[in-house]
């Protein structure tokens, strides 16, 4: 049998690459975005009374109340938004699941999307698989800012969404509040939908505050906010995020939410409901991702490598153009064999593969682990 593929020229992820070549090359791995430290020992145990007290069968498909009651109350704390837990609040299986739905629900064929480049991988894919068209601005390193006139010259009637993400990944960088308002004047008396991919919103820099969509009260009547619990709270691999829209919005999401994962692991988001409680469990993000980006920058700022600090994320975004003008991606691989060390190279996220000679590492890591890579890239 033979049948055509919907994604004829999507491979593996480089994230897959890098890992399996770390992997057998002993390599530190810095690619991939996952700690190597675990999950607070007070959330396991939380988990692990969900499982004991009986939170073993289905959620309601919009997830556990006590959840989108806490993730309400920390809008509200945080960003002064109100969202209703029981209409405009939705738990899902991680956050690419959130807006591969959200996509899923509104791009129809011929609907163009506008996404900014370096781009998170998802958003392409699920934008081609609903017949859409990705309308790709790139964005310029080292500073990777926004032409704001380059987005207005895209716009027309058949944009259907523009993408963001604030903080952004892979670049490190963070939207500011002009920026968001400029994202505002574009889309107000318009139909677009905006999705806000905001996973990294508790991990920003040098005393900046995080722009969501919903401080802006037009954005927010056409946003979903997409958030995870994975990035925040060091646990990855198990897959809970969420998403906030108007009522409206969240209605139709629904619909095709509840036969894509119905609903998500029951005893996981009654642990992260209680764990809520404790907004410290959250807000001392910053302050514990800074010092380890400050740690890895301090050890390497007698390197041949170039930077400007990340400003959000836990990727710190490094220069290598004085050390070789290889191709990132060539660079990226001889560095895992040969050095030791893996980073993901920023071109396989920018339109045409554009290559600025860059690669994006991940300091959530021990120091340790930060300070082992750090020797290997002194010796570039």
């Amino acid at each position: 049998m033979q049948h055509d593929s919907k994604l004829p020229e999507v491979g593996t992820t480089i994230f897959s690459v890098m890992s399996k070549l770390a992997k057998a090359h002993n390599a530190i791995n810095l690619s991939q975005g996952f700690p190597d430290f675990g999950s607070d020992q007070e959330l396991i145990n939380l988990v692990s009374n969900a499982m004991n007290s009986g939170y073993n069968q289905y959620a309601p498909m919009a997830g556990n109340l006590e959840l989108r009651e806490a993730i309400a109350k920390k809008m509200h704390t945080l960003y002064n938004a109100t969202y209703h837990p029981e209409t405009e609040i939705t738990i899902t299986a991680g956050a690419t699941q959130a807006i591969s739905t959200i996509l899923s629900t509104f791009i129809s064929p011929g609907d163009e999307v506008i996404i900014f480049k370096p781009a998170y991988d998802s958003y392409e894919p699920g934008i081609i698989l609903n017949g859409g068209k990705a309308i790709p601005i790139q964005l310029g390193a080292p500073s990777f800012n926004v032409d704001w006139e380059l987005v207005k010259g895209k716009v027309n009637n058949r944009t259907k969404m523009i993408i963001i993400n604030t903080p952004h990944n892979p670049s490190g960088t963070v939207f500011s509040k002009e920026y968001m308002l400029e994202l505002e004047r574009i889309t107000k008396n318009t139909n677009i939908i905006v999705l806000s991919d905001e996973v990294y919103e508790h991990m920003i820099y040098d005393g900046e505050k995080h722009q969501s969509a919903c401080l802006f009260p037009d954005l927010k009547s056409r946003s979903f906010v997409v958030a995870s619990f994975c990035k925040t709270f060091h646990n990855t691999g198990w897959r809970v995020g969420y998403c906030c829209a108007p009522k409206e919005l969240m209605k139709l999401f629904m619909q095709v939410h509840q036969f894509s994962v119905f609903c998500v692991h029951h005893p996981t988001q009654k642990g992260i409901a209680d764990y809520m409680q404790e907004p410290k469990h959250y807000l001392g993000l910053s302050k514990f991702y800074q010092e380890k980006r400050d740690l890895f920058l301090s050890l390497i700022k007698d390197s041949k490598f170039k930077f400007q600090p990340s400003k959000g994320t836990y990727f710190q975004v490094l220069d290598y153009s004085e050390i070789t003008q290889e191709y990132d991606v060539d660079f990226a691989k001889r560095l895992t064999i040969e050095s030791g060390l893996a980073a993901i190279p920023l071109s396989v996220f920018n339109e045409n593969n554009l290559d600025n000679k860059v690669l994006r590492f991940c300091f959530a890591k021990k120091d340790d682990t930060l300070k082992l890579a750090a020797e290997i890239l002194n010796c570039i």
